[in-house]
């Protein structure tokens, strides 16, 4: 059957220019559900509307289009810089894109401090500091730091460094801080120090090997033998770090190389980092929408993404195969590294051999991955068979919303719906409310969250779309408002249950929607009409599955609250603090200079602030954190 659009769709496809530059696909209700680039415009957006298009994934956006938007670009490399910034901005549900929608973590060394800091973070910003990554798990970051830490001792705490201080802290006596505070190092050594951690990071690790052996060895000599020690230990830890190395090139090979695998659906890039000839470290990453994407697609959209926010750009990258644009990419990675920048596909030798070596590591993680979710999904129906059973409900909770509320000392509070699809987080159907019409009441706060969700459901189901199917009919999926839950959760006990029941009752949803609400403290589920609590086997995937929706719905609200509260300035979030008045703010501000130095202070640092009592320095860190 013959592919007709709407006339809306055929006007603007009439008037398309034929320069290049950025293209939005919009559905009925204005949210961008695609963003794409194009040398020619018309040429390219017209190509989505043909009678005739192989892309099953194309044949889904276009049912959804109903507006486009252009933005003409004078190149085709600022038509790249714009889609990756709207891609970003607006994270379309049909753009292939790293999964999990996440920061990934760097190590970030303070250089632009006279004494610099090593901290983890997952966001860069340009304040003179130097970063090292990305990786894609923290645990495998902080693993990096406590190792490094042996041998490059560096500072953690917030103390303002004058080299008097009187004492240092328990770091120095573990031999994990050189102590620049009590003057036992000055900044010129610390700095010294610090630029060898930087060095070894970016592969440069013979020469700080050679140096610590002449040191162990002059130590033993003059008959020092704890400190040789120490340098032993220090060698120990570089060992450890250094085998996972493999000495892949000459020692000014600077190289990235990416890979990627796809199985039914499912895409995993993997990337090897090569510094100085060392192959210093491997990463891979899942990538979400790469349906009816070619291979030179999937691997470009990939490309864009991770050097969009990488640490470092190499002198080289080596890929499986061609990409379309790779004069573009070149250009725009040659502006991030500001000397040139070689993308290509080696055809044989080393360079060949390195890329299927990355191939097959993509290859072998997806298949893990695969047999991962498999026992995954098998957890989660054994999970759902469980609940079923033991909450005596008409049918299987495929679809869980869980609610939990936020708020400190009643002012700013914040309530979450996050909702569980198959025993698993549906992130896109997750929402906040900003609650309005009560201060410090939990119920009424409660309340308010639930009439308002049922409320949405009302008007998404009585406006335009008279019923489901009319829902099912404009989008491959219902809105998160249109379809009601298999299990409504609640964060409380009884009495959150009987809020729940009443606004149920009110929207004539009683005895169709299930509900229950979880207590914390002993676990217990209790249920409406039922005066005896249910209690889920310890061990049993039921409860683990409540509990995991509990705690996301609980970490949803806080971080809504803390956002909320953000915004109502640093005194009031002060202010609020028991113990905390304007004196005391006004020397706090002063001695951290910023909200966010306090929240990362340790207690040791924010009783050193004077009139700071451990008691008040522990309600800050409680309140803030």
């Amino acid at each position: 059957m013959a592919y007709t659009p709407s006339e809306r769709i055929s006007e603007i496809l009439h008037n398309l220019p034929t320069k290049p530059g950025v293209y939005l696909h919009k559905d009925a209700e204005g949210t961008v559900i695609y963003v794409g680039k194009a040398i020619n415009l018309r040429n390219r957006v017209r190509s989505y509307f043909r009678n005739q298009v192989d892309s099953i994934k194309t044949q889904r956006l276009r049912r959804q289009i109903a507006d486009i938007e252009v933005i003409t670009t004078e190149s085709e490399l600022e038509a790249l810089l714009l889609e990756m910034t709207l891609i970003k901005q607006y994270r379309p549900q049909f753009n292939v894109r790293m999964k999990d929608d996440k920061r990934y973590p760097y190590i970030k060394v303070h250089w632009a401090d006279p004494f610099p800091k090593v901290t983890v973070t997952r966001r860069m910003v340009r304040d003179g500091s130097r970063y090292f990554g990305p990786y894609t798990s923290a645990w495998a970051v902080q693993q990096t730091l406590d190792l490094l830490r042996k041998v490059f001792p560096y500072l953690t705490c917030n103390r303002i460094i004058t080299g008097k201080d009187e004492r240092a802290c328990l770091y120095y006596d573990l031999k994990l801080c050189s102590a620049p505070c009590i003057g036992a190092i000055n900044q010129e050594q610390y700095r010294a120090t610090i630029q060898q951690l930087m060095d070894f990071l970016d592969g440069k690790s013979d020469y700080i090997v050679r140096d610590i052996e002449s040191k162990m060895e002059r130590a033993a000599a003059e008959l020092q033998f704890e400190k040789a020690a120490g340098y032993r230990d220090q060698l120990k830890a570089i060992e450890r770090i250094t085998s996972r190395q493999k000495v892949i090139g000459s020692s000014d090979t600077d190289q990235d190389v990416i890979a990627f695998a796809r199985e039914n659906g499912d895409a995993c890039a993997q990337i090897f980092f090569i510094r100085h000839g060392k192959l210093i470290g491997r990463e891979y990453f899942m990538l979400d929408n790469t349906e009816g994407e070619s291979d030179a697609e999937v691997l470009q959209e990939f490309i864009t993404q991770f050097y969009d926010d990488a640490a470092y750009v190499p002198k080289e990258v080596l890929l499986p195969n061609e990409i379309e644009e790779v004069n573009v990419i070149e250009e725009w990675l040659r502006q991030k590294r500001s000397t040139k920048v070689t993308v290509h596909v080696p055809r044989r030798g080393k360079k060949r051999d390195l890329v299927q070596m990355a191939v097959e590591n993509a290859h072998d993680t997806l298949a893990t991955m695969r047999q991962q979710w498999a026992a995954d999904r098998s957890k989660h129906v054994e999970a759902i068979t469980e609940l079923q059973d033991a909450l005596k409900l008409p049918t299987p909770p495929a679809r869980i919303e869980c609610y939990d509320i936020s708020h400190t000392q009643g002012t700013q509070t914040v309530g979450s719906m996050v909702v569980f699809v198959q025993g698993a987080p549906r992130k896109s159907d997750y929402r906040r409310f900003n609650v309005q019409t009560v201060d410090n009441d939990d119920y009424g706060a409660m309340r308010e969250v639930l009439t308002r969700r049922f409320q949405r459901y009302r008007d998404t189901l009585a406006g335009e779309l008279h019923d489901l199917s009319q829902v099912k009919a404009r989008s491959d999926r219902p809105t998160a408002w249109a379809i009601l839950p298999d299990l409504l959760l609640i964060d409380g006990g009884k009495g959150q249950l009987q809020v729940g029941l009443e606004v149920l009752r009110e929207f004539d949803l009683e005895g169709e929607v299930p509900i229950a609400s979880l207590a914390k403290q002993e676990e217990e589920v209790f249920l409406p009409n039922q005066s005896r609590s249910v209690y889920l086997p310890r061990h049993s995937e039921a409860l683990y599955l409540v509990q995991r929706a509990r705690d996301e719905a609980h970490r949803f609200a806080n971080e809504g609250h803390r956002t909320r509260r953000a915004k109502v300035g640093v005194a009031s979030i002060l202010d609020e603090v028991p113990g905390v008045g304007p004196k005391r703010r006004q020397a706090l501000l002063k001695h951290f200079g910023s909200l966010e130095a306090i929240r990362e202070a340790s207690l040791e640092a924010i009783t050193a602030v004077p009139g700071i009592t451990v008691e008040v320095a522990e309600s800050i860190k409680a309140h803030l954190e």
